[in-house]
């Protein structure tokens, strides 16, 4: 079992500007880790607290072969500084990847959270 880790950032705090966020990111990591969710054991995701209009988990839920991954969302902690409107993920998965090969995908405004980790948007 491995973790794949993924952030991004919403442009403001709409229902679509989440939703589009969160499919963007789940996307990106399930090309870049090429993840069968049926592979997936489970996801946390983390907002901040100025994002309040939908989970994430019920946009992840959408997704085909979602249904069954057990999901929980969860409120960021506030740190001075943080960055804001930020959405946050932690994928354990069942695979015989090593850590380092897996891919973890940071985007928008989440970029430069771990630039070592952060590997190559998508084309």
């Amino acid at each position: 079992m491995r973790g794949v880790r993924g952030a991004t950032t919403v442009e403001d705090n709409t229902m679509a500007s989440v939703q589009k966020a969160v499919l963007e990111l789940m996307t990106a990591i399930e090309v870049h880790n090429k993840l069968d969710p049926h592979e997936i054991v489970s996801a946390t995701f983390s907002v901040t607290p100025d994002i309040d209009v939908v989970f994430p988990a019920q946009i992840a839920r959408s997704r085909p072969n979602w249904e069954h991954v057990p999901l929980l969302d969860v409120q960021q902690m506030v740190v001075k500084g943080g960055l804001p409107r930020c959405i946050r993920v932690l994928l354990h998965i069942n695979t015989t990847q090593e850590q380092d090969e897996i891919q973890h995908v940071y985007l928008n405004g989440a970029r430069n959270l771990r630039p070592d980790l952060n590997c190559a948007e998508l084309k």
